[in-house]
């Protein structure tokens, strides 16, 4: 059979390309900006009659700073909730670009379709980008047919700023010990979380969910997930305990080495209403044990009498590390007004405990933040208009709930400009945190079972394919990237190059020039729905800074 390439283009990272996806009506990259610390990608749209090794050729000025991917076709069951808008590509199930699958020369792909590599520019280690204009040349091939494409990058000489963003995306590591066979706390252990939090860092993540306890996250009632407990625990009778702060010390010092500025302790409570004590073990008689979990109530007068010994020893642990500004503690998660009256004993005990550190929780009922004087709650993006101006600081998160209005989510299903926007949206509205619960969650709801993520993409038909994680688990407890992950930091980037701007020109002015172009001004929920409009306007932003700072590209 003849194999033939038919044809080629190269598009925007902002592109999902479906197998059955016409590369015509792409639209076509000719030109992009940059500065010097920044990561970049497009994407070569390949249209294919059949399977065959299809080499990848590029000749470019930047060949150092490029990494290739091929962009691969994972599963989903449920594309979408039952409760959405109209801003979604489609909501069936079926075969969603995600997986970036990082190849040298090329790729077999598995049949015919529109395929795509992803090219990705980003600094190499220490070394930055070379400033000025730079051509490249993508050339596929396979034995019969040869296609060309060709595109132009500035990179302008300037430099991003530092991330102010506190961005927390919780690492799950009971599912890395239960996807690759490992124990808590081994060599294995060790080496799977360095791999994982690096990958998180280079793209953003600078906050790290620290699990001092086992973490009473999204588990059955009654039941548990795997022990990953930081602290050992030993009790010494007539209610006395003491506490071996080592292992959490390792997780602090690795953390660090990778990047991670900031620690978020797990909750002190169980999720959805803080009821119960996390499940939590110690040495009684010289055998583990589970001294707390659901057969512990909240506010009882034995756990309370053990959080204020351990509060006392973590703070004396905390202040040693020098790390009271940068450690965040929680409560429970996403509190219902339901929950009232248990959740306000709980966070009294924890405000009371921990007065000098900032507490935070994800949670959407302003009156419930208000009545428990919770001074940093962290709303859900639909939810938000609500806290905004009355917050100490505004936060936010989303998670598979926020399907609808609009609001930025990070689905297969939806379009990525639907993902990247929030970099804007966080801009305007002064946001000084981020929350998502799934950076790495293998299993299915409440942690009934292990899933695989390369086949079982929702969680097993409970969360939208798209929510439980960026990352997929690649060999050698190596992660490897979604498309998500990388536009999710292009809306960081266009954050801080926003922040950059506003040294020189002040946020009202630049606001109003990211807005120039609108027909509204941009909300968590209002803003334009185009690959263009978002492209555009970082490219009018890139030449401001240009301008602004007098850079000469041509240098």
């Amino acid at each position: 059979m003849l194999i033939l390439l038919k044809s080629i283009k190269a598009v925007s990272s902002l592109e999902k390309i479906f197998i059955d996806s016409d590369v015509s009506d792409l639209t076509e990259l000719k030109h992009f900006s940059m500065l010097k610390n920044e990561k970049k990608s497009f994407q070569i749209a390949l249209d294919i009659t059949d399977s065959e090794f299809i080499n990848i050729d590029i000749a470019s000025s930047l060949n150092d700073f490029l990494n290739i991917s091929v962009v691969k076709n994972v599963p989903s069951e449920l594309a979408a909730p039952k409760r959405t808008d109209n801003f979604y590509i489609k909501k069936v199930p079926g075969l969603y670009p995600d997986l970036l699958l990082p190849v040298s020369e090329g790729y077999s792909f598995d049949s015919s379709g529109t395929f795509a590599f992803w090219i990705e520019i980003s600094p190499s280690g220490e070394k930055l980008l070379p400033s000025g204009n730079h051509n490249i040349v993508v050339t596929a091939r396979t034995k019969s047919t040869t296609y060309k494409t060709e595109l132009s990058v500035e990179v302008i000489d300037a430099l991003l700023p530092k991330q102010t963003l506190i961005y927390t995306n919780w690492i799950h590591t009971d599912c890395l010990m239960t996807y690759y066979g490992f124990k808590a706390f081994t060599d294995e252990y060790w080496e799977a979380l360095r791999n994982y939090l690096n990958k998180a860092v280079k793209y953003g993540m600078n906050c790290v969910l620290t699990p001092i306890f086992t973490p009473p996250l999204d588990t059955e009632i009654g039941k548990e997930r795997p022990t990953v407990q930081l602290v050992k625990i030993n009790t010494a009778g007539n209610g006395a305990y003491s506490f071996d702060f080592s292992l959490l010390k390792k997780w602090i010092s690795i953390s660090k080495e990778c990047g991670i500025e900031y620690f978020e302790l797990s909750h002190f409570f169980t999720q959805w209403g803080a009821k119960h004590a996390p499940k939590i073990e110690a040495c009684v008689n010289g055998k583990e044990e589970k001294i707390f979990g659901w057969n512990t109530k909240a506010t009882g007068i034995e756990y309370k009498h053990f959080l204020r010994q351990f509060a006392f020893a973590l703070k004396s642990f905390l202040q040693k590390e020098n790390l009271e500004d940068n450690v965040l503690v929680h409560v429970s998660d996403e509190p219902p007004f339901s929950s009232l009256v248990s959740y306000k004993k709980a966070s009294r005990i924890i405000h009371h405990l921990f007065p000098e550190y900032k507490i935070i929780d994800a949670m959407s009922s302003y009156p419930l933040a208000k009545i428990c004087n919770v001074r940093y709650p962290i709303p859900a993006n639909d939810y938000i208009d609500s806290f905004i101006g009355k917050t100490e600081e505004l936060w936010t998160y989303y998670c598979s709930a926020q399907s609808s209005k609009n609001v930025s989510n990070r689905f297969f299903s939806m379009p990525s400009v639907r993902n990247r926007i929030l970099g804007y949206q966080m801009y305007k509205y002064s946001v000084k945190g981020f929350l998502h619960w799934g950076y790495n969650f293998y299993f299915n709801q409440y942690s009934r079972k292990p899933i695989d993520p390369y086949k079982v993409t929702d969680a097993g038909k409970a969360f939208a394919s798209g929510d439980s994680f960026v990352v997929y688990p690649g060999d050698n407890f190596t992660p490897l990237n979604s498309l998500r992950l990388n536009v999710f930091y292009d809306g960081l980037q266009d954050m801080m190059a926003l922040q950059l701007l506003e040294t020189k020109i002040g946020k009202e002015a630049v606001v109003k020039l990211m807005e120039d172009s609108t027909d509204k001004p941009i909300t968590f929920s209002e803003y334009p729905h185009s690959n263009s409009w978002l492209l555009e306007n970082r490219e009018k932003i890139n030449q401001k800074i240009k301008n602004i700072f007098n850079i000469d590209s041509n240098q």
